[in-house]
């Protein structure tokens, strides 16, 4: 008798063990098939925002349908003015502090003597050939630095394009 109860004992608690998965099994199928229904709710109503599957709805849903697509294109249009304003902002302000860095260089510029002036000015003219008097003064300090030994004390002149009149070039 005590092997019947025993058996018994242990086939409830095996019961009772081997039913607990079947319920967690349940609860998670409906969980999914809530889920499922969710994903298929908010399928339909993108699709429907997009303007697709519109004909099972009533005068009042498509009403409903289009307040909401106002306040939403409302929120956009918001957002957008703003991110422009901000834009804008930003591009005044660059241009003020680009104003202001424009002053201090023509103060600086106001404040070098006119012998600097003209001597910034003869390093800014071309040749002929297209180099500036500046890669031509180059060279000649380079290559007179290599040739101080060949030095025949010869006149070398260079046209630079100097200002002769006013306004007038050679």
């Amino acid at each position: 008798m005590n092997e019947v109860i025993d058996k018994y004992n242990t086939h409830s608690n095996n019961l009772g063990k081997a039913e607990q998965p079947s319920l967690d099994l349940n609860l998670e199928h409906s969980k999914y098939a809530n889920l499922n229904e969710q994903l298929a709710e908010a399928s339909l109503r993108l699709r429907q925002m997009r303007g697709e599957e519109l004909d099972g709805l009533s005068i009042d849903e498509l009403q409903q349908l289009e307040k909401n697509l106002e306040a939403g294109l409302h929120r956009v249009m918001l957002t957008k003015d703003q991110q422009f304003m901000a834009q804008i902002s930003e591009l005044q302000r660059k241009s003020s502090q680009l104003a202001e860095e424009n002053m201090q260089l023509r103060n600086q510029v106001s404040q070098i003597s006119p012998a600097e002036k003209q001597v910034a000015d003869t390093e800014n003219f071309v040749t002929e050939e297209g180099q500036s008097s500046e890669s031509v003064m180059t060279a000649l300090h380079s290559g007179s630095s290599q040739s101080q030994d060949n030095d025949d004390g010869s006149d070398v002149s260079l046209k630079l394009g100097l200002p002769c009149g006013a306004g007038a070039w050679k």
